[in-house]
């Protein structure tokens, strides 16, 4: 079955634009020129498998859309990509803080869209590796993957979407350096646009949230960062 793409912006050309790339190549859409109307197509079943959507909308902004889908279990897990004229660095790191997957600054190539579109689905429909479990422990930090929850000492944290890809990536590569260009290849999936201090304030932000577990993730100053336990 093709999948199912929510287009969110008010420009009615744009968005015909947008539909008409993505439905050649295969992809049903759908479209919602608010905020309001976004969140209510998102939550029928079945859920789109992909949501692009503007900052600027009518009622709400982008990231506050965003911000709710990732706080509700039905559509927490569906892939957004940011789609806007906004394209300050500023713009780029809010929107990855409150879980967005991508970022494409307007005017764009349909072809460049598409491209990602499919890169996106492809990495949210790889499955689990036989190495990689559905519930990895390791001192104070217990993941469960499929759920993707978060505990440090029995008390659940919440993450954003990318703050838990980033700690899941840590972890299941516990003891190995990660270059801050593999962070960003890795957990937001290609290099484009996205400046490598990014992946330091997300990394920061992530230490605040594992609170007596921040430690565990460690610094390499001038290479990166690397996840390991207090004792190794």
């Amino acid at each position: 079955m093709s999948a199912t793409i929510l287009v969110v912006d008010d420009e009615r050309d744009l968005v015909a634009t947008m539909e008409h790339a993505l439905q050649r190549e295969g992809f049903r859409t759908v479209a919602a020129s608010t905020g309001q109307e976004a969140l209510q197509m998102a939550g029928r079943e079945p859920v789109p498998d992909l949501v692009l959507l503007d900052l600027m909308l009518p009622d709400l902004s982008g990231t506050e859309v965003c911000r709710t889908l990732r706080s509700r279990d039905a559509t927490r897990n569906i892939p957004v990509v940011m789609v806007t004229a906004r394209d300050e660095e500023i713009d780029r790191v809010v929107g990855f803080e409150v879980g967005a997957d991508d970022y494409i600054a307007k005017p764009f190539s349909v072809r460049e869209l598409v491209l990602r579109v499919r890169a996106i689905l492809r990495r949210a429909r790889t499955p689990e590796t036989p190495e990689h479990s559905t519930s990895i422990e390791l001192g104070p930090v217990r993941i469960d993957v499929l759920g993707h929850r978060v505990w440090i000492e029995d008390e659940e944290v919440v993450l954003t979407a990318l703050e838990f890809k980033l700690l899941h990536t840590l972890v299941t590569r516990r003891g190995r350096v990660q270059t801050r260009e593999m962070l960003l290849h890795d957990v937001w999936g290609h290099h484009a646009g996205i400046p490598t201090r990014t992946v330091d304030t997300h990394v920061q932000r992530l230490r605040k949230k594992l609170g007596v577990a921040c430690d565990c993730v460690e610094t390499l100053r001038g290479v990166g960062y690397r996840y390991r336990l207090l004792d190794d």
